[in-house]
């Protein structure tokens, strides 16, 4: 059974899970959580230090336990990583516990960005447009199976999408 008071916030990075989330929880009056900034202070490291030491296969298994304990909070307002809907129980864990909002964002638009952010390992590579091209393919037929909300960020301010976020809840 869903606990209809929790949403969690799906999609790219570079769609704005983290700040829009955090103004979503603030006007509904809810808790914010961030799946990356928890697995970081649980750690005591950044993200891109567990890739590197343990690799994505790493962070990964450390996402799903965050990702488990964090659904199970009531009337929470969760962003989660990028990669989140990789894993089919963490798909589980989010379709079942609350509701999925998926932050649609093309390419170009997470490219600007997340240009000069070096805090994305997947990104550190020769062709970040490439590999944005080929997370998208894999994961967005994942986001839109498990969102029950779409929402494109394009062209949006922040306080836009949280007020059509909140619009299409109600």
């Amino acid at each position: 059974m869903k606990m209809p008071g929790s949403l969690f916030l799906t999609g790219p990075m570079g769609s704005g899970k983290s700040t829009i989330g955090r103004q979503l929880a603030k006007q509904l009056g809810m808790e914010f959580h961030d799946s990356d900034h928890e697995i970081e202070h649980r750690t005591g490291v950044d993200i891109p230090l567990i890739f590197e030491i343990e690799g994505e296969q790493g962070f990964r298994k450390r996402e799903h336990i965050v990702i488990d304990e964090l659904t199970q909070l009531p009337d929470i307002v969760l962003a989660t990583g990028g990669g989140v809907i990789l894993d089919p129980d963490n798909r589980k864990h989010l379709g079942q516990r609350g509701r999925v909002i998926y932050l649609h964002t093309p390419v170009d638009v997470q490219l600007a960005r997340t240009s000069s952010d070096r805090n994305r390992p997947l990104l550190q590579t020769g062709d970040p447009r490439q590999r944005l091209e080929d997370l998208m393919q894999v994961r967005e037929p994942l986001y839109l199976e498990t969102a029950d909300l779409v929402i494109n960020t394009v062209g949006k301010r922040v306080r836009d999408v949280v007020r059509e976020i909140v619009a299409q809840l109600n």
